[in-house]
Order: structure tokens, then C-alpha cells, then sequence
């Protein structure tokens, strides 16, 4: 079984003791939100790999060594996307998250760690023309140390829409929603420029925007897990949502605990509530929440 840690939230940067002790434990609860609660475990014979997500890895590189060492293979899907304050009030230098992707690669492979430019946001900071110059500079820092970079452009959910709303009133956060056409266009040069730096696009859960050489995304897959443990780790395909391509996977991180303050965030429905649920937090607990 592949163990998703997580999608949900940002566990690497702010939940790691957590982590650790339910390895210890060998399992954690995890609160559904869509049905009822579930226990995943996570011994070694269990899990088949881990993929992490996070957009600040250093707390929890001791975790990685801990992992490597017991024989569990791991990707770790690391966004940096280096949009103005206005819209991420809160994550690390886009310069520092370059070097802790370079540092995973160094330590544990050119296979271990992935790059996410997602979501792409078009706002009055960020116009559609920025797009291309903002990802070609990430690029050539993160050249060597990924071979794939991951691109989706922003779902404008209506908690999405409300936190835009609430934090609203500057210019910079009037958005746009491009037609089709336009995010295909962009889409290409992204790959192109991607290619320049040794790396293959890749587009998340919306295969109507591949184009330019961009291939459809599988965020948890199971044969790059498969080449960082250098043998095969096989799993059926069973995204999450129309047009994911990802592996079967648990995930037991929990919505609405990440304090980044991502207003684009598709995982957070009030900031705040996720900052108080964060300070909330008991490590020891059997689940995140």
C-alpha cells in the first residue's frame, strides 16, 4: 500500500513529531471527510512507499534519513511557485526550498523528489505572462536535482473563491480564469522551458490542458517509487478525481491543519481556522486532528 502524507496538508513542514511517533506506533487514524474514520498502518510490511507533499522539507529531512535507513522508498512532491506575498504569506524563499530539493536529490536520488508548479493562479500579481519567466528561473535552480515538473492550473472551488474574496480589496488579487486556449498556450511554453532544464512537464488531473509535449500527471506513482527502491512496486491506477491518473494510495493528513496561508489553497477553507486547528495540535494523538 502506498501511504499519501499528504495532499491534505503540509505534514514534512509542520506535523513531522506527529509522523514519527505513529511510525513508532506502527499506524495512525485518520478523521474521513467523506465517510467513516479509518486506521492505516504503517509498518514496513504494509507499506509499499511513501510520497510525501510539502513546501518546506527541512524539519522533516531527520525523518527522511530515518526512513531511508528501515528500507522505506519515498518521493517527496515539493511546490515552489514563488508568487508574491500577497498570495503565500507564509512559505520559505523560493531560493532555500531550491537547495532542499537539491539536498533531497543528493541524499536520496535524482528519483525522490519532484517539482510542483501548481496551481498556476492567474491575479493581478501574478498575470499570465509572468508565468513562463517566474517558472524558467525555478527551473534553471532546480535544474539536476528533478526530472519532472508538475503543472495544474487553479480550481476556483467556492472556498477558494471566498478566501480570495476575504482577503480582497488589492488590486493584486483580482483573478482571471483564462479561457482554454490561453492555459494550453501557456501549458507549451512551460514545457519547452521545462526540456531546456532536464525535465519533462507534466499536468495534474486536467488532461484537456496537455500540450507542448506536456504529459498527464500520476502524482502517486508507483514506478518512480519503484525506481527509488530499485525493485518494482506494483498498484492499480485510482485517482482521486475526474482526470487524476495517480496510484491507489491512503492518504492520512487532514483538511483544513496547514498554517502556510495559501489563499489559493484548495485544502483550506478558512486560514485561520487552520492556524488555530494547527496550535490545536497534539502530537501524540492517534490522529492529526
Amino acid at each position: 500500500m502506498i501511504v499519501s502524507a499528504s495532499y491534505r496538508t503540509d505534514i514534512p513542514a509542520f506535523y513531522g513529531a506527529w509522523f514519527e511517533r505513529r511510525l513508532d506506533a506502527g499506524s495512525c487514524e485518520v478523521r474521513n471527510p467523506y465517510g467513516r474514520p479509518y486506521t492505516v498502518r504503517l509498518d514496513r510490511e504494509s507499506v509499499s512507499g511513501f510520497v510525501f507533499w510539502t513546501r518546506n522539507a527541512a524539519p522533516f529531512l531527520p525523518v527522511l534519513d530515518r526512513l531511508a535507513a528501515a528500507g522505506y522508498p519515498f518521493v517527496v512532491h515539493y511546490t515552489i511557485t514563488a508568487y508574491p506575498r500577497l498570495l503565500e504569506t507564509s512559505v520559505i524563499d523560493p531560493a532555500r526550498a531550491a537547495r532542499q530539493v537539491h539536498a533531497i536529490a543528493r541524499a536520496f536520488g535524482p528519483r525522490a523528489a519532484v517539482w510542483r508548479y501548481d496551481p498556476i493562479i492567474v491575479t493581478g500579481a501574478t498575470p499570465l505572462s509572468s508565468h513562463v519567466e517566474r517558472f524558467s528561473r525555478l527551473a534553471e535552480a532546480l535544474a539536476g536535482a528533478v526530472d519532472e515538473a508538475v503543472l495544474s492550473f487553479a480550481t476556483f472551488y467556492r472556498k477558494t473563491r471566498r478566501n480570495l474574496a476575504v482577503a480582497g480589496g488589492a488590486p493584486g488579487l483580482a483573478w482571471d480564469d483564462p479561457a482554454v486556449e490561453r492555459k494550453q498556450a501557456l501549458i507549451a511554453e512551460l514545457a519547452t522551458a521545462a526540456r531546456e532544464f532536464g525535465m519533462r512537464a507534466t499536468v495534474c488531473a486536467q488532461p484537456d490542458l496537455a500540450a507542448g509535449g506536456a504529459r498527464e500527471a500520476r502524482c502517486i506513482d508507483a514506478r518512480r517509487l519503484g525506481d527509488v527502491a530499485g525493485r518494482p512496486s506494483p498498484a492499480r491506477e485510482k485517482g482521486n478525481r475526474p482526470g487524476c491518473a495517480c496510484h491507489e494510495a491512503r492518504d492520512i493528513g487532514a483538511y483544513d491543519s496547514c498554517p502556510h496561508g495559501c489563499i489559493y489553497c484548495y485544502a483550506v477553507a478558512s486560514p485561520g481556522a487552520a492556524r488555530a486547528r494547527h496550535a490545536r495540535h497534539d502530537p501524540a494523538a492517534p490522529s492529526l486532528l
